[in-house]
């Protein structure tokens, strides 16, 4: 790990971390609790991803919604109007908008071959923005004079890696810039994020493999066509499925660094209550 000790991580001029796990666990709310502080840098994946990675596509997709309609299709011809996505670390709804869920068009769902294409443009994006981590750390330092950095992670990390590789390209990077923290919830914390998204389906990137799986059970089980599948009803029935999938993979992950809970992030009140939550969970 990046820091050997509680007291090399209490010494250290620069404390760099990477928080993970499952989305709506505490790892946005943790790092406004650090940036707020003015000492750290918040370096957000999905921030990132939106603006750099997929920024153009997604403008562009919402520009051809806006051509359906006469009215601003016109003002589009004639630039008199424009289109862009105002993405925030706490609106992250243009990403999600554009990666979409797959189903009946007329109710808002995407062929599948084109929610398969979106999902792999997300997946190089996130790659992609993970591994633009030593950049944004260094730039921090730099540019604006921030001596600490914590990177914000998606749900999805874990599915782009081999945690049980020790040679795996990007935790090896990850880790030799940033203490790894996993945000593990438990099973209230699962059944709460369940119920949560029953009541709000959002758009995931999930790993091709498990996607294409759940896909072909789900059309086999409900007896359906794509063209048939209620999107809601299909991301519904997935999501739990999908942080089944997950967990293991992020189990696997925390052996590279560190394990906090989300309870304990609810308590946190400053970043000095952070600084002694991470050397009390350090070895030695």
């Amino acid at each position: 790990m990046l820091y050997s000790s509680a007291q090399d991580w209490r010494a250290a001029p620069r404390r760099k971390v990477l928080v993970f796990g499952m989305s709506g666990l505490g790892k946005t709310h943790l790092s406004g609790i650090l940036r707020n502080s003015g000492a750290w840098f918040h370096y957000s994946i999905d921030y990132r991803i939106g603006t750099r990675y997929v920024g153009e596509t997604i403008a562009d997709n919402a520009k051809a919604e806006a051509m359906k309609v006469p009215f601003l299709r016109d003002l589009l011809l004639s630039d008199s109007i424009y289109i862009g996505s105002n993405i925030t670390f706490e609106n992250l709804s243009p990403v999600a908008t554009w990666l979409g869920k797959p189903g009946d068009p007329s109710k808002g769902g995407l062929p599948m071959e084109e929610y398969v294409r979106r999902q792999e443009a997300f997946r190089q994006g996130e790659i992609a923005a993970l591994m633009d981590t030593a950049h944004f750390a260094n730039r921090a330092k730099e540019l604006y004079g921030y001596d600490h950095f914590i990177c914000d992670t998606g749900g999805s990390i874990c599915e782009w890696v081999d945690a049980d590789d020790p040679n795996d390209p990007l935790l090896t990077a990850l880790s030799e810039e940033c203490l790894l923290v996993w945000i593990k919830g438990d099973e209230a914390h699962t059944q709460e994020l369940i119920r949560r998204f029953d009541r709000a389906p959002k758009p995931m990137a999930y790993q091709p493999e498990f996607l294409a799986r759940v896909w072909a059970q789900y059309l086999e089980e409900n007896n359906c066509s794509e063209e048939d599948v209620d999107p809601d009803a299909f991301v519904r029935w997935t999501y739990a499925q999908a942080l089944s999938h997950r967990q293991p993979r992020y189990e696997a992950m925390s052996k590279w660094g560190i394990t906090i809970t989300p309870d304990q992030i609810g308590a946190l009140k400053s970043e000095g209550d952070f600084v002694d939550l991470i050397a009390d969970r350090m070895p030695g």
